[in-house]
């Protein structure tokens, strides 16, 4: 008869099993499938994989059930399915082994890293509803595994150790970095799972045995708890049209002598891992005999030094706009990037406004998802040619979390520091309707990100060597039904970081006063949008065709029939009507240019100084 598996720990290491899912794949199964659905479906050749490793030496064997919680299967139509999956995943692998080795529940990250748009309590409601079932079906104990965050982690935690006591093991998964993916010191985040009752910690996915090893290698084994390490074959590759991996078994055999001397008592392999690995894993570590978990003297643990403390940034070679809106009216005015290759007329408006005085020029992300030239490469341009400050748009829609993280690395090597969060407008209503939205990140989780980086953490977790000073506004809707709703999600905004708010354009000077008495609570600066309009036209297309936009009835009527000269000035007109309803309860200017018909801002924002009886305010020139 085998130990319970928590007295199996302080004596032998165990030899865990290898991939499930690109097994799955090797033999024939596609991607894009739901392999958990497999144990329903090809229950015989689920029972196979396990028996398979079995016999290749693992005793420590894995439910097919990583991915099987309402929240993944809902994505295969299969929500209805969570109890049925995971009892029947159990059972195969019980069977398959019976009482020889130890089976343990699979449990996989439902963000997984990708800081999806979903909700604690719908995360909770997933991770409690299949832990349930695993807790009520003959497991060994459950494995959490494959999680970025610290914060879900311990929630998967405290939902096991509020309903069971049976052993925990729990992994991230981690690129050799020395923190988690939400920015904990992986010292401190072993700590703290520790204490909240984790039997194991260790790594799995991601990276292969070098990565893991070198996150193990930045921590002190905790006494009683010891480490597990299931790393992939290597980095993938795509050859001939399917998925390979490269490392060997043997260098598995290798890299598993140097996780258990690093105190290691699980080790097995993920993704691209075979039987064949497993097998040589168990021959090395065939009369291994481990020292007791936390016992240092027995166990050679590399100690690296930790990463340096990020630098700070150079100090900003002017007040930021937070600065300036405490003291004083301040403008900042959005000028579109151009649709073609010529840059002149941007360029001239550029010009016109910087000598207007405006504070920053800024510039959207393809705004309503019609393609436009780079805004790093104009903002980087009015900066370095002109002086002014850039206020650069980012859209959620466009890149993932690479080319995210890649650009605002860009924006803090140009010195452009002063940015706006934006979700942006699905990619099907604009110029090429064929393209994918992107949207890897909500604008919520853009916010949280940037602010990560200005602690010089990158997205992954891994340090920065400097920090980025980034001043990152949100964008606020005001044109809508529940303006009180509306303003609870501006709260959460701010709680993610956004430091000052930028509104859509307002056409009606009672929702303005409306907006400063919803808001004048907060405590970060709103710039309130104003854009003039250029024609009837100009006036009706934003008012039924533009998202998030809408106009009074006083001003289409005002507007109705207008064009050219006569347009734009009724358009400016109205503008200044309502930049006098605006100023009185807002320092935060946000002008909106159509059409580069950039005069028209040119004028409202000398009306501004005119008006704040401002005309010696300090300008403060970039250094060059």
């Amino acid at each position: 008869m085998k130990s319970d598996l928590r007295t199996a720990l302080q004596r032998e290491i165990l030899t865990g099993d290898g991939a499930m899912g690109t097994y799955l794949y090797q033999m024939g199964f596609p991607v894009g499938i739901s392999y958990e659905e497999l144990n329903l479906l090809r229950p015989e050749t689920v029972a196979d994989v396990h028996r398979r490793y079995f016999e290749a030496g693992a005793r420590l064997i894995e439910t097919n059930t990583f991915s099987a919680n309402r929240e993944k299967l809902s994505k295969y139509g299969l929500e209805s399915d969570v109890e049925a999956i995971n009892r029947a995943g159990v059972e195969l692998a019980r069977k398959a082994v019976g009482n020889d080795a130890y089976v343990v529940g699979a449990i996989g990250s439902i963000r997984a890293g990708k800081r999806k748009n979903v909700r604690t309590a719908d995360v909770e409601q997933s991770l409690r509803e299949q832990i349930g079932v695993l807790l009520d079906s003959p497991v060994d104990g459950l494995l959490l595994e494959t999680f970025y965050d610290l914060d879900e982690l311990q929630l998967a935690l405290r939902i096991i150790r509020s309903m069971s006591n049976l052993p925990v093991i729990c992994q991230f998964a981690n690129e050799g970095t020395g923190s988690t993916q939400d920015g904990v010191p992986l010292q401190e985040a072993f700590e703290r799972l520790r204490d909240g009752g984790a039997d194991v910690i260790g790594f799995n996915c991601r990276v292969g045995p070098n990565g893991i090893l070198r996150s193990m290698e930045k921590l002190t084994l905790l006494a009683g708890v010891p480490f597990s390490a299931f790393p992939n074959a290597g980095l993938p590759d795509y050859v001939d049209g399917h998925y390979t991996y490269a490392a060997t078994p043997e260098y598995f055999a290798e890299s598993a002598l140097r996780f258990a001397d690093l105190g290691a008592r699980i080790i097995g392999g993920c993704c691209g891992t075979t039987p064949e690995h497993i097998a040589a894993v168990a021959k090395a570590l065939s009369g291994y005999v481990p020292a007791a978990p936390g016992a240092a003297a027995h166990v050679r643990p590399v100690r690296v030094s930790e990463p340096a403390p990020a630098k700070p940034a150079p100090p900003a070679a002017k007040p930021s706009l937070l600065d300036i809106v405490k003291q004083r009216k301040t403008v900042i005015v959005e000028l579109d990037p151009p649709r073609d290759l010529d840059i002149d007329k941007f360029m001239q408006g550029s010009k016109a406004l910087q000598d207007a005085h405006v504070d920053a020029i800024t510039m959207a992300d393809n705004s309503l998802a019609v393609t436009r030239m780079s805004n790093l490469a104009l903002g980087y341009l009015v900066q370095d040619k002109l002086g002014a400050r850039p206020l650069i748009h980012i859209a959620c829609r466009d890149r993932n979390m690479i080319g995210t993280q890649s650009h605002l690395m860009g924006l803090h090597a140009l010195g452009i520091d002063h940015v706006l969060a934006v979700t942006g407008d699905p990619a099907k209503f604009g110029d090429l309707p064929g393209s994918k939205s992107v949207y890897d990140l909500t604008s919520f989780e853009i916010i949280r990100m940037i602010k990560q980086l200005n602690e010089g953490i990158a997205f992954s977790g891994k340090p920065l060597k400097q920090k980025a000073n980034f001043v990152v506004g949100a964008a606020f809707n005001p044109n809508v039904k529940h303006l009180d709703k509306a303003v609870q999600r501006l709260e959460r905004k701010i709680e993610a970081g956004a430091d000052y708010i930028m509104t859509q354009p307002v056409y009606d000077a009672k929702l303005i006063e409306q907006i400063h008495n919803a808001t004048k609570h907060l405590n970060v600066p709103i710039f309130i949008g104003i854009a003039p309009l250029a024609s009837g036209g100009n006036a009706e297309y934003l008012h039924n065709e533009v998202p998030g936009i809408q106009l009074s009835d006083e001003v289409r009527s005002r507007m109705s029939g207008l064009k050219g000269e006569e347009g734009r000035a009724m358009g400016v007109e109205i503008a200044k009507e309502l930049l006098d309803a605006a100023m009185p309860y807002f320092n935060g200017i946000y002008l909106m240019t159509p059409f580069l018909l950039y005069e028209m801002c040119v004028d409202l924002t000398k009306y501004v100084w005119e008006k704040s009886n401002r005309h010696d305010f300090h300008l403060y020139p970039l250094s060059k």
